[in-house]
């Protein structure tokens, strides 16, 4: 994201990017991971390569992991959660990034306001 200078494109920028934050449905900040293992009973379709698969959401709590798992049926819906999230917080990463250059641009246009007679 390129960081004007001008207060007046740091202003607008920050302004559309508030607007931004709203979310567009449900925000999940975990990690959906697929397992595939053998269930271990002798005739089943796993023993001979094909392994189960299943969808969990791990996320850290506390210093340690946590998963939860998630039905076949809610996986493209918890997806799209999970990228609302990574959404919110790229916006909430911009907008950083503007608040810190408006902070810059006020602290530059003070001092040249200080050194003028």
């Amino acid at each position: 994201m390129h960081i004007p200078k001008h207060p007046t494109l740091l202003k607008r920028m920050t302004e559309a990017r508030v607007r931004q934050l709203t979310a567009r449905g449900v925000a999940l900040g975990a990690s959906l991971v697929t397992i595939r293992r053998r269930c271990g009973r002798p005739g089943c379709h796993c023993a001979q390569g094909a392994l189960h698969e299943g969808y969990y959401l791990t996320r850290a709590v506390a210093g340690k992991t946590r998963t939860v798992y998630v039905p076949r049926e809610l996986v493209d819906e918890v997806r799209g959660w999970i990228a609302e999230h990574r959404r919110l917080k790229q916006v909430m990463r911009e907008l950083t990034e503007l608040a810190l250059a408006r902070v810059a641009g006020h602290v530059r246009a003070r001092k040249r306001r200080a050194g003028r007679p």
